[in-house]
């Protein structure tokens, strides 16, 4: 399981830009609360290999699916959330755990760490409230 600033990263495939490269179908993870984007951690090598070469020799465009051959469950099976999820289930998944950390920073009494989670919670909130209020109107 990945995370950034302390909410659980989401799975996903996504285009990534290398120079003049984009490099399509790449596990990456994100994150729903500072939209931080990352290469999949099982992944990273391959994909610097692979953008490397493409951008050597010139390709504009290359599918990662077509050189790494990788299992989607294997490589996004420790994340909570996967991006095919209905998006107010994640956010809400994501509330939970905050929910869970906040009693633990209580718990141990770091008050950094409490008002850090108290922000997130404040920012996925407003996400499902906006999730929310766009569900009733479609």
């Amino acid at each position: 399981m990945s995370f950034c600033c302390g909410a659980s990263m989401v799975g996903t495939k996504g285009t990534l830009k290398h120079y003049r490269t984009q490099v399509h179908n790449v596990p990456l993870l994100f994150c729903p609360v500072c939209n931080r984007v990352e290469v999949h951690y099982k992944v990273e090598n391959e994909y610097e290999i692979l953008a490397e070469y493409a951008h050597g020799d010139g390709v504009s465009e290359i599918d990662f699916q077509d050189f790494v051959m990788e299992d989607e469950e294997s490589i996004f099976g420790n994340c909570v959330n996967r991006e095919d999820e209905d998006p107010i289930d994640i956010v809400q998944s994501q509330i939970d755990m905050s929910l869970d950390l906040l009693t633990v920073a209580k718990f141990i009494k770091d008050t950094k760490w409490e008002n850090e989670l108290k922000k997130r919670l404040a920012v996925m909130s407003r996400r499902r409230m906006k999730l929310q209020h766009n569900n009733s109107k479609g």
